[in-house]
């Protein structure tokens, strides 16, 4: 039931991380895919090991964060494919701060930019298209600092409480014919796992995660299909945790 042969899947943050994961899942199930991100060139290298899988790929750089360029991309992308049937907004920032007082202006922005406003401007362009078509899937990639006290990630996390709410909203907007769920991820060890003190983690999460550890980027890939696929026909509006119980 998660056969996803010819279908059409956007996904933003698609060439690194969890969107990379899910990129080749859904090419390995029979998808075409395009692959958004910042950065051409780490597109490129996601496109290649889509079409090593037999599938179409279609790599575009733009910053989710920007409506203008957003709605040139779904422009570009139907162009190519002629439809979505499963966008999946996965693209996400946490900057560091030193202190709740020194948060910028422009930092601040830049997180609600990409976290929230982004997808609410693809959700609806796309959605709006996927009503006036066959329908199709909308994916939401939030976080447990939505629903936990998220020290040192204030922004991020109300920005992904944001996301949760957008999307029970955007299933009633748009049912019966599109579908819009949530994956609420916990900790990934993805590439910007690189970055944190890996020994406090894992003490951590044998103390807080019923599971213990961290996630892998290929745990994620699971919930993504069952969310885009037939097997999830009677599911929309839900926030689905990924998080290895940490929430």
């Amino acid at each position: 039931m998660t056969d996803m042969t010819d279908k059409v899947v956007l996904i933003t943050g698609g060439s690194r991380g969890l969107g990379r994961a899910m990129a080749l899942a859904f090419a390995d199930a029979g998808a075409d895919i395009a692959i958004i991100g910042r950065k051409i060139d780490s597109c490129l290298a996601t496109a290649r090991e889509v079409e090593a899988l037999g599938r179409k790929a279609f790599p575009y750089a733009a910053h989710v964060a920007n409506w203008e360029q957003i709605d040139t991309m779904v422009e570009a992308v139907y162009a190519e494919f002629g439809r979505v049937d499963v966008l999946i907004n996965n693209a996400g920032m946490s900057p560091l701060y030193p202190s709740l007082d020194e948060v910028t202006e422009e930092l601040f922005d830049k997180v609600i930019g990409v976290n929230l406003k982004g997808p609410f401007r693809l959700s609806a362009n796309v959605g709006k298209r996927m009503m006036e078509g066959d329908g199709g899937a909308i994916i939401n990639v939030s976080s447990t600092a939505s629903v936990r006290p998220s020290p040192h990630a204030e922004p991020y996390g109300a920005s992904k409480a944001g996301l949760n709410a957008i999307t029970q909203s955007f299933a009633h907007a748009y049912g019966p014919k599109v579908r819009v769920n949530c994956i609420m991820a916990g900790p990934f060890l993805t590439d910007i796992s690189k970055a944190w003190d890996m020994e406090a983690f894992e003490k951590r999460a044998e103390e807080n995660i019923p599971l213990m550890r961290g996630g892998q980027p290929q745990e994620i890939t699971g919930a993504a299909l069952y969310l885009a696929s037939d097997a999830a026909s009677f599911t929309t509006g839900a926030i689905l945790a990924v998080d290895g119980g940490a929430h």
